[in-house]
């Protein structure tokens, strides 16, 4: 088999990613419209997460935060975005690089992306249920959803 010289798996990879710095432009922009709302999954102690100490104290290794009714101040960049969020009715600052993300999911229309780890080169896409949550919202309980690997789709 020959060598993957174009390294493909990047280019998905920076693709989905993406996808998820476009929601999260147009959420920034426009607002959230309609039932649209986002859980997003991301390694704590990934390079460039800036986020406070009690946090990363409560959650060494991953986070999942809720874009839904109170945020404020989202700003996207290239590569991060940066958003406040109320933890305990104390707003609180959170930079997050994309490249820190583990997991987006959009409950209302069933889309997911989940990334097998904030620094693997490949990644995953599915229709994936809500995670646990982290931030002070409940969610809606929902059905599984089924995980496509991409590995499935490639040559060998």
């Amino acid at each position: 088999m020959a060598q993957d010289l174009y390294r493909y798996d990047k280019m998905v990879e920076s693709a989905l990613r993406g996808v998820v710095r476009e929601a999260l432009s147009r959420a920034g922009q426009e607002g959230l419209r309609g039932a649209h709302h986002f859980y997003i999954g991301f390694a704590t102690g990934a390079p460039g997460v800036v986020i406070p100490a009690s946090l990363s104290e409560q959650y060494p290794e991953e986070m999942t935060i809720v874009l839904q009714h109170q945020f404020w101040d989202l700003e996207v960049r290239p590569e991060s975005f940066s958003v406040t969020l109320s933890f305990q009715r104390k707003p609180e600052r959170l930079t997050i690089p994309f490249a820190a993300i583990r997991s987006f999911t959009d409950p209302s229309v069933e889309f997911g992306l989940q990334f097998e780890d904030a620094a693997a080169p490949s990644a995953q896409t599915a229709a994936l249920p809500a995670p646990a949550a982290t931030a002070a919202e409940e969610r809606p309980a929902r059905g599984a959803g089924e995980v496509v690997a991409l590995d499935k789709f490639r040559k060998r």
